[in-house]
């Protein structure tokens, strides 16, 4: 009886024993043994693994990410969801791992660590809401006062990530009053840096680096970080401090390619510093020999042709771009910098509009869609095909109207000076293809023809750029430069295609050119078929009065649309103001002249004198305009949200609510804000509509005519047809 008691007692004080264990070392308990047994645990296991985790995925996100160094380098490595796919896994298990503190080390002064870990990584995955949750927790309830800064600076940097600059900015001046550790001070200047470069503020971004550098050590990151500060010098104007940034970096250990750039800035650098520099002192000839440049080749090129440019050498910077893109081996960043600047300098220097296009379409194919400059370059592009399908109208019939003054004689010595002069190219081309497929063959003349490469093997013809060269010599030959398109072959089609080599910019010759018109291998003057090509282009030339007039007629709708192109696509204004002008003196009963007006008006931005005039001609020959309503009113123009698509919902509102009167003032009120937008002639429209509704059939059906002349290409036109043709039924004009 009294074992078994004793039994029942030391069973009891086992329970009680395992008991007593069990709830001191619960996550809950604030006893120092159990707070011990929860940080051991949380920071050796699940926190110790998920930081882990975290390092590896940075690491290899880091190594994957691809520097373009002609664009600002960013000071801290953008948070990228597309970037950490790839570590995918890695980022969950820290998220895994982190959860599991949270869950089971409650009383863990590792908790808050945890949080920022689960924070960040959901940030790098793309999962803002959570990410940004998670750190705001630790800021509200974290127990350690670093680990609050810690995540605040992390939650700067997500806002900044997001271009949330306020809310950044509101962290970054709450930071600024708080006692920060050593390693804290350190990420805060960085992350308040690369705030102030990503809004722009390149001065105050590098003043805060400044006070930065003396804390780094030198590894690899600093020296890009001393890049970026160089960058932002050189944009400032600095290039002596930029210099001195720029020697910081081959000071901390930067990689080859790092170190390569920052010496090929810093030669700009001294060249712009000093104008009279030796270019051939600087080393530009070792550096190509250098095989381990062989892949940066197209880089020394490209700094060659910017330099020959801030020179002035505009043929010479041509020659060392388009030796930069020829050298480009995959590096596509590279090269699509290259097109842009020849585009720049064909458009600008040069004024070669075709070509500057034809480069930035190659720019554009090859541009990733996430580059900063991609969705401006799209713009330009855009532009420049509208600009040169204008442009080559204009210089078409300048060209022909020229022709068109000639006497008889002359007019006809004329054109059979340009067929000479084209035929002569012609033949030129030809032997000049076929030197070249001699030499890329290496055969003799005798042996041109002979496809085989070597006994029976034939080499593909795509595969072969001989091949393809006398592919396009025997083409030419018998079907002359045809034009892509359909039926190229059909019979009632003999002549073959003359077209010009400069694209129509050059005058008469270049335009007449451009005709259809009959060129045989060896075409004789006096012949039948050199006749056929005389009388083609001779057709083409307005010799009537009624052909004149219709030249006139397109020449007057490309000058005027080529001024719009400059004003609203291009942003030219000084552009736009020549061309308004010319069409004003040489059309000066055009269509467009009360439109013009109001352009001129708004281009003169900073001459307050002429702007007037403009105005003042606008209100007295043109008083019941809709511009010279629009010029009385442009000054309320401040009055709009900058955002087109919410001032359009705010007028449509008023609209759908009866308010007519107040919908048709507001949008003529800011109707000037609105031009140049994609959704300018849906607030042209709405104003059809409203002018309907409060204005009278007569005003309504000049709307609608208005519309469709300022407007020709809008999606809208066929629908205002459709109302043109009811508004002329329900007046009795039919």
């Amino acid at each position: 009886m009294i074992e078994s008691f004793a039994s029942h007692i030391l069973k009891a004080a086992l329970y009680l024993t395992i008991i007593y264990i069990l709830t001191s070392c619960s996550q809950f308990s604030s006893r120092p043994g159990a707070v011990n047994f929860h940080n051991v645990s949380a920071r050796y296991n699940a926190y110790f693994m998920a930081e882990q985790d975290m390092l590896e995925a940075e690491f290899e996100m880091k190594k994957a990410y691809k520097e373009d160094y002609n664009q600002l380098l960013p000071i801290l490595l953008p948070m990228d969801s597309v970037l950490s796919l790839p570590v995918k896994p890695k980022l969950q298990d820290a998220i895994k791992k982190s959860s599991i503190v949270a869950e089971k080390h409650q009383n863990s002064k590792w908790l808050d660590n945890s949080y920022i870990i689960l924070g960040k990584s959901r940030l790098y995955l793309g999962e803002w809401a959570d990410g940004l949750e998670a750190l705001r927790y630790v800021y509200a309830n974290g127990r350690d006062e670093n680990d609050k800064n810690d995540a605040l600076i992390l939650l700067m940097r997500a806002y900044i990530v997001r271009k949330d600059y306020s809310n950044a900015l509101g962290v970054a001046e709450y930071l600024s009053q708080q006692p920060l550790d050593k390693g804290s001070v350190r990420d805060f200047y960085l992350t308040k840096a690369y705030l102030h470069q990503q809004n722009g503020e390149y001065l105050t971004s590098v003043a805060i680096l400044e006070e930065t550098f003396p804390v780094l050590k030198k590894s690899r990151e600093t020296a890009r970080i001393h890049f970026a500060a160089a960058q932002m010098y050189d944009r400032l104007g600095q290039y002596a401090l930029a210099n001195k940034h720029y020697r910081s970096v081959r000071k901390n250990r930067p990689d080859y390619d790092l170190g390569f750039y920052s010496s090929m800035n810093s030669l700009q650098n001294e060249v712009v510093l000093n104008p009279k520099k030796d270019l051939s002192a600087i080393g530009f000839d070792r550096m190509l020999r250098d095989r381990k440049n062989d892949d940066l080749r197209d880089r020394v090129y490209f700094t060659m042709g910017l330099l020959a440019e801030h020179r002035k050498q505009i043929p010479e910077a041509l020659g060392y771009l388009q030796k930069s893109a020829a050298a480009s081996k995959g590096n596509m960043q590279q090269k699509a910098h290259t097109y842009l600047q020849l585009a720049r300098i064909n458009y600008e220097s040069l004024e070669n509009f075709e070509v500057s296009k034809a480069y930035y379409d190659s720019a554009l194919a090859i541009l990733p869609k996430e580059a900063p400059e991609y969705a401006l370059v799209a713009d330009r592009k855009r532009a420049l095909d509208n600009f040169v399908n204008e442009y080559t109208v204009v210089t078409t019939e300048d060209s022909l109207q020229q022709l068109a003054r000639m006497n008889p004689a002359a007019l006809d010595n004329r054109i059979d000076a340009i067929i000479e002069q084209k035929e002569k190219q012609r033949i030129e081309e030809e032997e000049q293809a076929k030197k070249a497929l001699m030499a890329s063959l290496n055969v003799n003349p005798q042996n041109v023809g002979n496809p085989l490469m070597s006994g029976n093997e034939r080499r593909w013809e795509l595969y072969d750029p001989a091949l393809i060269n006398q592919g396009k010599i025997d083409f030419k030959r018998t079907w002359g430069n045809r034009p892509l398109e359909d039926d190229w072959r059909r019979s009632s089609r003999p002549l073959r295609t003359l077209t010009s080599s400069n694209g129509g910019t050059s005058g008469d010759s270049a335009n007449v050119a451009a005709a259809s018109v009959s060129v045989d291998n060896g075409l004789k003057k006096g012949t039948v078929e050199w006749q056929q090509v005389h009388d083609q282009l001779k057709a083409k030339i307005p010799l009537t009065d009624a052909q004149f007039a219709e030249s006139q007629s397109k020449k007057e709708d490309a000058l005027y649309n080529l001024g719009k192109i400059y004003r609203f696509d291009l942003k030219e204004s000084q552009r736009a103001i020549t061309t308004f002008e010319r069409v004003l003196a040489d059309f000066p009963k055009t269509q467009y002249k009360d439109e013009i007006y109001y352009l001129l008006y708004l281009s003169y931005e900073d001459e307050n004198q002429i702007r007037a005039s403009w105005k003042n001609k606008l209100l007295i020959e043109y008083p019941n305009s809709t511009y010279a309503r629009l010029v009385n009113k442009v000054t309320d123009a401040a009055g709009n949200t900058g955002n087109p698509v919410k001032e359009y919902e705010a007028v449509y509102q008023l609209y759908t609510d009866g308010n007519f009167t107040k919908a048709l003032e507001d949008i003529e009120r800011n109707l000037p804000g609105y031009k140049g937008t994609m959704i300018e002639d849906k607030f042209a429209l709405l104003r059809v509509f409203l002018i309907g509704k409060v204005r009278g059939k007569e005003a309504y059906s000049q709307a609608i005519t208005e519309f469709m002349r300022l407007y020709p290409a809008s999606v809208y036109l066929p629908r205002l047809k459709e109302m043109q043709e009811l508004n002329s039924l329900s007046m009795g004009k039919r």
